[in-house]
């Protein structure tokens, strides 16, 4: 068997679960409503207690027609909203509000608030802030497009799950793997949620990805003191992508990421040129990744990451190296304590990578548990991961010791 047909099946999992909940939101057909935008019904309301905020009662699609002009406004602030479907004693809500970019504007991201109906706790309910997976990087891939409440693990909360800044309004792509893409849309959400008055959220959160998702749960964590109202009880990042500028045993993987990377983020690091970088063939193909998501991005991808000729350059020096390096996640240490696992026969995020990850943050004194799944590949890690990942979660809440594996070498995976 070829080697690219080796690598499909898990490539096609490259963000785990979540692309199985949230593909849906790629096809190209999606349904639009003909109407105009400028006639979309819409009404004002309050959310929390001071801020109006369009209730959006058009179509799906023009929910992701951003404002234009966009009124500036603060980060966190909410844009519109629109009712979608929940679980039964939940609220759920798609949302559009304001974050930044690495360059300092203002955007217009989109992404899904669930809350409880139930009686608050003492104190308010804490929150989830989700990171999905890869998608892709065309506005259409976003999650929020075809929403499911994302996995909580144990935790009874307010849920949100950012988009990410790019992933959602029409015609911007996403700057794949960068750290103020994920991580300020990550806590302006946050942000969003403590607004809605109905959701009674408390000051206690935690931070859940796998995949992209945990890559950007690191980097959340990272800026989690610009919620210093918040107490984060803890992070867990399952299989994240990290270690950026060190060689694995990945490279047909990782050609695919790179370009997503390269086509993604040249908005956001000006003077890079993915020609400096693809082949004249794989330039071409990676045309795809402007329009389509994950799932047709890898079958054009594929055939070319597996074979000779991909780079005329390896994206490891110049602007592609700057990029890594700043995005490279958990730079010093975080005060909170972090849950990192892997599956020991994922070949998307190889185990490798993680155990570099977990040694380097070792190093800079980060408290953090660690377990390995046995003969579990990427698809499988969350659900495989998800009886140590509640365990922890509870401990943490109920404000036990930490296990750091960095003095311990204890795995919780058992």
């Amino acid at each position: 068997m070829s080697r690219s047909h080796k690598i499909r099946p898990v490539l096609l999992t490259l963000v785990g679960l979540t692309v199985l909940a949230t593909f849906a939101s790629c096809s190209s057909d999606s349904k639009s409503s003909s109407a105009p935008v400028a006639d979309r019904a819409a009404t004002t309301s309050t959310v929390g207690s001071t801020v109006p905020v369009e209730r959006f009662e058009g179509s799906v699609d023009d929910f992701y027609e951003v404002p234009d002009p966009l009124p500036h406004a603060a980060r966190g602030t909410l844009i519109r909203t629109q009712a979608i479907e929940a679980p039964a004693g939940q609220v759920g809500l798609r949302v559009m509000y304001h974050s930044e970019d690495v360059r300092g504007r203002d955007r217009a991201v989109t992404g899904t608030i669930y809350y409880p109906k139930a009686t608050p706790p003492t104190g308010g309910w804490p929150i989830v802030s989700y990171a999905h997976g890869t998608t892709g990087i065309a506005s259409q891939c976003a999650p929020s497009r075809t929403p499911s409440m994302p996995p909580t693990f144990g935790v009874e909360g307010v849920v949100v799950a950012t988009d990410y800044i790019g992933l959602g309004p029409v015609g911007e792509l996403h700057s794949y793997l960068s750290a103020t893409a994920e991580g300020n849309a990550m806590i302006d959400i946050v942000r969003v949620a403590r607004g809605i008055a109905a959701a009674h959220t408390g000051h206690d959160w935690v931070i859940i990805g796998h995949s992209q998702g945990g890559h950007g749960a690191l980097v959340t964590m990272d800026r989690a003191a610009e919620l210093p109202d918040l107490d984060l009880i803890g992070t867990v990042a399952l299989a994240p992508g990290a270690e950026f500028t060190k060689s694995f045993n990945d490279d047909v993987q990782t050609r695919i990421i790179s370009t997503m990377v390269l086509i993604g983020g040249q908005d956001e690091w000006p003077g890079s040129k993915p020609s400096d970088y693809l082949s004249p063939k794989a330039l071409e193909a990676a045309e795809v990744t402007r329009t389509a998501c994950l799932d047709k991005v890898i079958d054009t991808m594929l055939p070319l990451a597996a074979s000779d000729g991909f780079y005329v350059k390896e994206p490891k020096d110049g602007p592609a190296r700057k990029f890594l390096t700043a995005n490279d996640p958990t730079p010093k240490a975080s005060p909170s304590p972090l849950l990192l696992m892997t599956g020991t026969a994922d070949i998307i995020v190889v185990p490798d990578r993680v155990r570099s990850l977990r040694d380097r943050l070792c190093g800079i004194g980060q408290v953090l548990s660690y377990g390995e799944l046995p003969n579990i590949d990427h698809t499988g890690e969350p659900a495989a991961a998800a009886p140590a990942v509640e365990s922890w979660l509870k401990a943490r809440f109920a404000g036990d010791p930490v296990p750091n594996w960095c003095k311990t070498h204890t795995d919780v995976a058992g």
